[in-house]
């Protein structure tokens, strides 16, 4: 291993000056008018936010949260010029499968601290040593503590290229891999990048849309599913506009506004989640201030939404083979299982990804949405576990 590939040790360690300039930016918060009765139609309420965000500046305690991110073992590495921050456990059980577990945005690693430990020591919660993983997680870069990037390019293509480096560096020749959100993405890229190691993969998120001859045939739950679609193309894709098209003007007010920053991310967890009233109702208060804090301390706002921007003009000239698309992805031969939540973002139909994906498990549970690892870990876990099962 040459010095460019070394694997460093890492603790987070916020400094007080931090926690106490956000306590005092949260102090003096500029609040701005409401509509009487409209409740989260026009966004975030404003009761409701100053009352987290009063919650935040007062009774949350990031020391108690950084102490659980540190309990487990983080590293950093450089890959293709940019600093990759990762959760690295290696399971009790010797001859246990190594799993990738990828993040998207407006996530980070928090989404995977509730299923970390029972994956890499199953026994110890429970389980059966059989079903042991060697657990890697990285954060995406330009996200949390790995970032800011520095250059543009870093599209999903080419972070499914550095994390086969990753897995790699770590001693790691077969594996499986696990993505919700842009994760979801980079996992199946990276059935192209790296088609000789990855064994098989795992999503909450396959998206591929009927032909307009298919329309006719449509089942209720089919048309139920793909109105998913249609509200997040009508409703909730405000976000992905502005960060696909002018990210650093964005970043501008996230970035110097805690109050700007949780608004942003936690309306998310409002309108993606099982949440029927408000985002506690499916993630606990204190998990969704971490993850926050995750884009706040690291001034990661502006790198983590470059993503949309990378993505919307990247053409994939640079690729042998023609661009992976949403709408008509290039089929995949890895096998892939799908756990699919009532709550999703979009949830998927198999028998439109079955064109352009090998799927050999899918599941439907009855509760859940798209932050699974933080809304239903038992769910989570255990289709985790039971896929993986057939590739061991």
């Amino acid at each position: 291993m040459t010095q460019g590939d070394a694997i460093r040790p890492f603790r987070v360690e916020v400094p007080e000056a931090d926690l106490e300039d956000l306590r005092y930016r949260l102090s003096r918060t500029r609040w701005p008018d409401e509509l009487p009765g409209v409740g989260w139609s026009y966004g975030v309420p404003l009761g409701y936010l100053r009352d987290l965000a009063e919650y935040w500046r007062t009774a949350y305690d990031w020391r108690a949260c950084e102490a659980r991110l540190n309990a487990y073992p983080q590293f950093t590495t450089t890959i293709d010029g940019a600093n990759i921050h990762f959760y690295h456990l290696r399971s009790p059980q010797p001859d246990a499968m190594p799993l990738l577990l990828m993040h998207g945005w407006p996530g980070s690693v928090v989404e995977f601290l509730e299923v970390m430990g029972p994956l890499a020591d199953p026994v110890a919660y429970g389980g059966q040593e059989k079903d042991a993983f060697h657990v890697v997680v990285p954060s995406m870069p330009g996200f949390g503590f790995s970032g800011p990037t520095t250059e543009t390019g870093w599209h999903a293509w080419r972070i499914a290229e550095a994390y086969p480096l990753l897995m790699a560096r770590l001693g790691y020749d077969r594996y499986g891999a696990h993505g919700t959100d842009w994760g979801s993405r980079i996992v199946r890229d990276m059935g192209f990048t790296d088609p000789e190691h990855i064994v098989a993969l795992h999503t909450t998120l396959l998206r591929s849309l009927p032909t307009t001859e298919e329309l006719d045939t449509l089942t209720d739950d089919e048309r139920d599913r793909l109105g998913d679609f249609a509200r997040f193309g009508n409703e909730l894709n405000g976000y992905m506009k502005v960060q696909g098209t002018r990210p650093q003007t964005l970043a501008y007010a996230l970035t110097d506004s805690p109050v700007g920053q949780l608004a942003w991310i936690v309306e998310k967890f409002k309108d993606w989640a099982d949440a029927p009233n408000v985002p506690e109702d499916a993630v606990e208060r204190d998990l969704i201030l971490t993850n926050v804090m995750l884009y706040w301390l690291t001034g990661t706002a502006n790198s983590s939404s470059r993503i949309y921007y990378e993505h919307a003009h990247w053409s994939g000239n640079d690729l042998p083979d023609p661009r992976l698309n949403w709408n008509t992805p290039r089929p995949s031969t890895v096998p892939t299982g799908v756990a699919v939540f009532p709550h999703e973002l979009f949830r998927s139909v198999r028998r439109f990804c079955e064109r352009s994906d090998n799927i050999v498990r899918w599941t439907d549970y009855d509760r859940g949405g798209h932050f699974s690892g933080l809304e239903v870990p038992d769910l989570l876990l255990e289709d985790l576990r039971d896929f993986f099962r057939m590739f061991r």
